[in-house]
């Protein structure tokens, strides 16, 4: 649900992913979509430290430009390019290095470090020949820098390529958000017996007892028994 309405809600989005983390904490994308609903709703300061949890239980960096801008929401640059130089980017993943680099060159013009924004961006997939997913953001990124270091003809050409990589990305990507619409025709089971009956009650039976152990675990605050009973259901 929360990456149902991330888009549309993200306040009723980040509820859900509270839920979740509440029944299932221990589990590393409970704990990543939590710190996207966070950052979402600009509750920084939780983004971080969820997104800090997720990468102790994962051993991944995924989100490190997220932390990068997660810091600058908190008017904190200096500690956003200590966080960013914490990985050596050749060891993500390449849309993860793009993004950090971003991350990276804002931060750097928060602190009125343009030339030093300039250089972040300037990695490979800097390339207008190219168009990727996070084109368009590089490009308009790189060319807003030039913009306030007074080049304004190059940066006139980079929001150009922005604007081509995303014009391209729309038309190769436009029709694949159609929806498949499925007619399924309902009909009456002739063949219904006794034995439907049986497993019928012995689910019933199985959810009784799943729900009584799951309101006893609340009881005790038992954490591990709270997990267990959140993965049976999911298994329902």
């Amino acid at each position: 649900m929360a990456a149902e309405l991330i888009e549309d809600d993200p306040e009723l989005a980040h509820q859900h992913a509270i839920s979740a983390s509440r029944r299932a904490g221990r589990i590393p994308v409970t704990r990543e979509t939590l710190a996207m609903t966070a950052y979402r709703t600009g509750d920084f300061a939780l983004a971080i430290r969820e997104l800090r949890t997720f990468r102790r239980l994962s051993g991944r960096d995924t989100h490190l430009a997220i932390m990068v801008d997660s810091e600058r929401g908190l008017g904190r640059p200096e500690k956003a390019i200590e966080t960013g130089l914490e990985v050596d980017p050749s060891t993500l993943e390449t849309a993860d290095r793009v993004h950090l680099a971003i991350a990276m060159s804002g931060a750097r013009l928060d602190l009125g470090q343009t030339q030093q924004a300039l250089f972040e961006l300037e990695i490979p997939e800097l390339d207008p020949k190219k168009g990727f997913s996070w084109s368009p953001e590089l490009f308009g990124a790189y060319a807003t820098v030039l913009e306030d270091l007074g080049r304004e003809e190059e940066a006139q050409k980079w929001f150009a390529y922005a604007d081509r990589a995303e014009a391209a990305l729309e038309e190769h990507f436009g029709g694949m958000d159609e929806i498949e619409v499925i007619e399924i025709t309902e009909y009456e089971d002739l063949h219904e017996d006794e034995s439907s009956e049986d497993v019928d009650a012995d689910a019933s039976d199985d959810a009784d007892a799943y729900l009584d152990a799951y309101v006893e675990a609340e009881a005790e605050g038992n954490d591990e028994a709270e997990v267990s009973a959140a993965g049976q259901d999911d298994k329902e």
